[in-house]
């Protein structure tokens, strides 16, 4: 599919008079911060902005308590409730600039309040891994979610993507490729389990 159908598509959700909430799912290395970035700067900052899943990663301190840290991005590594009570705040806007989370990949640490959504901002996009998960709290997701696309690239090169990204991030190539092997795909065989559950599927 080409990304002026894309962009059409997230044009027409955007042209609304009440605000719309775009999920975009796939499992690591997928793209999906990517496409999301992309479709906000074709629509503008006064339409569109981005909030990613990945902002309501847990601290890595709190991982290391819990004794989590070896797996982090698996479900159970994220605060789920508060990504929740945040997508259903942003379906109806305050009169005031509501203010979301980002990851810094390059601390592997979330970032509160690094984000701001406007009222007048039309249409959210919200990427991540498990926006159609089933299972536990992540199964009511879907339901705060006006429409879900779901990315599904050719794995060899999802994978490629995929180490070469912790690669950039500071991981020894054979421990990224050590760890996409023994942790992210894993998670990628239970993300794609939620595909059928999408409004759209993009290879």
């Amino acid at each position: 599919m080409e990304f002026s159908e894309l962009e059409a598509r997230a044009r027409v959700l955007a042209a609304t008079d009440t605000r719309r909430i775009l999920g975009i799912a796939g499992p690591p290395g997928a793209g999906k911060s990517t496409l999301a970035g992309r479709l906000a700067r074709a629509l503008g900052p006064e339409r569109a902005v981005v909030v990613p899943m990945d902002g309501f990663h847990l601290a890595q301190a709190e991982l290391e308590r819990l004794g989590r840290a070896d797996r982090k991005g698996a479900p159970d590594t994220f605060d789920v409730a508060g990504y929740a009570a945040l997508l259903a705040r942003l379906r109806a806007p305050a009169p005031a600039v509501v203010y979301a989370p980002a990851f810094d990949r390059a601390l592997e640490e979330p970032i509160a309040g690094s984000i701001p959504v406007d009222p007048a901002v039309r249409l959210v996009i919200t990427e991540g891994n498990y926006l159609l998960y089933g299972a536990g709290q992540w199964a009511g997701l879907r339901a705060l979610l006006d429409e879900v696309w779901f990315l599904a690239p050719d794995d060899t090169l999802r994978v490629r993507r995929l180490v070469e990204r912790h690669v950039r991030h500071g991981k020894a190539p054979a421990d990224a490729e050590e760890w996409v092997a023994r942790s992210d795909e894993a998670n990628a065989r239970l993300i794609a389990a939620g595909r059928s559950r999408a409004d759209l599927i993009v290879e």
